[in-house]
């Protein structure tokens, strides 16, 4: 049964790579970068063109223009569930997760906001509207960051753009986080205080900072320990301080990782991105997961990708507001969301994922 009303097929599928450097150097408790790359997919039917995109490897771009092309041009746009399945498959023997989900993941954010544009409607009310805006956490205050650097992002993004919680990387050099963290209380007053460990720590070690971190209201720890350490989270979630919560999944690239993690009661919220768990289509996935097990969802980083089905997940709390990746949309998107009273909206004049790529000024960080 054909769900159009009128012709659909896609014609072409197109992806190109951009290395964007930091404004500064970054890192976390376990990496450290100075630059992100920004891949985007663009797809064709219908006389329109559908904008995709993911944080990843330039080498994607080849995976994107090859295999997954074939899996999707001269079938009909409209059957993005037929296409991701058949996305999945034909990367059966590479591995569904890492790069190959991200390349997955962008090109299906293309179908579907190709999809809202066929029908001429924002992708929120195509998706289905549960909240007019989200709620989001300022995200960054890396390890590299001198104390007065991280005092003025976290105290900005509280007295500027009215976010309720901020987020800070640690672990980089443990000795120093306990003082790093009082100052970040300090810059952001009675605002939520999250820290993020990217799976620094071991189990035990999470546990001490835990109970130093409680002194000053940390109300989030992120990957305490390694997000496989399914059973090390469930472990801390216990124990922790009752008023901290554990939350992890960033990495997560399928439902079956989800479903492991819900499973093992490894964290109080479940942490899913658009850019690597499958799109559109493993978003919403995730947020039913969520959903029947009664837990609450974040979406992680890209939020401008995210705005619209952010808005239509069940249970979801917030959206991460990366420091590099809202500095990049920014720069390369007209129509990226901007924060009003600690939270994003989408605008509902604008069709499909209200995006629009500037090439123009992305060309300068093409990686040839």
């Amino acid at each position: 049964m054909k769900t159009s009303t009128h012709e659909a097929t896609i014609t072409d599928v197109r992806a190109d790579a951009f290395s964007i450097p930091t404004d500064f150097p970054e890192a976390d408790g376990t990496f450290a970068w100075h630059a992100s790359t920004l891949v985007v997919v663009e797809v064709d039917a219908g006389g329109m063109t559908g904008i995709g995109y993911t944080y990843s490897d330039a080498s994607i771009v080849g995976l994107v223009r090859g295999a997954l092309a074939d899996a999707v041009l001269h079938h009909d746009a409209w059957d993005i569930q037929a296409l991701w399945t058949g996305m999945q498959t034909r990367v059966r023997n590479l591995g569904r997760e890492g790069m190959a989900a991200t390349a997955i993941s962008a090109i299906d954010c293309a179908l579907w906001d190709l999809k809202a544009k066929l029908l001429d409607r924002p992708l929120v009310l195509s998706l289905g509207a549960a909240r007019e805006s989200i709620p989001i956490y300022g995200s960054g205050g890396f390890t590299t960051y001198t104390d007065a650097q991280l005092s003025e992002q976290l105290g900005a993004w509280v007295a500027e753009d009215g976010c309720r919680w901020v987020k800070m990387k640690i672990g980089t050099a443990p000795e120093r986080d306990p003082e790093r963290v009082r100052r970040a209380r300090e810059a952001i007053g009675e605002s939520g205080l999250f820290v993020d460990a990217n799976g620094a720590f071991s189990e035990k070690q999470a546990l001490h900072f835990a109970a130093i971190f409680a002194e000053c209201g940390v109300e989030w720890f992120e990957e305490p320990v390694s997000s496989d350490d399914l059973a090390g989270l469930s472990s801390l979630r216990k124990t922790v301080p009752a008023a901290m919560e554990v939350a992890a999944g960033e990495y997560g690239y399928t439902l079956d990782y989800f479903r492991r993690m819900l499973d093992a009661r490894a964290v109080d919220v479940l942490q899913a991105d658009a850019s690597r768990c499958g799109g559109i289509t493993g978003f919403l996935q995730a947020a039913a997961l969520c959903d029947a097990y009664h837990i609450p969802l974040s979406a992680h980083c890209a939020p401008a990708l995210h705005l619209h089905v952010a808005c239509a997940a069940p249970r979801l709390r917030h959206q991460e507001w990366f420091h590099d990746h809202v500095r990049i949309e920014a720069m390369l998107f007209d129509g990226a969301p901007r924060p009003v009273d600690g939270a994003i909206s989408p605008d509902l004049t604008r069709p499909g994922c209200g995006l629009e790529f500037r090439r123009a000024d992305a060309q300068p960080y093409a990686v040839r």
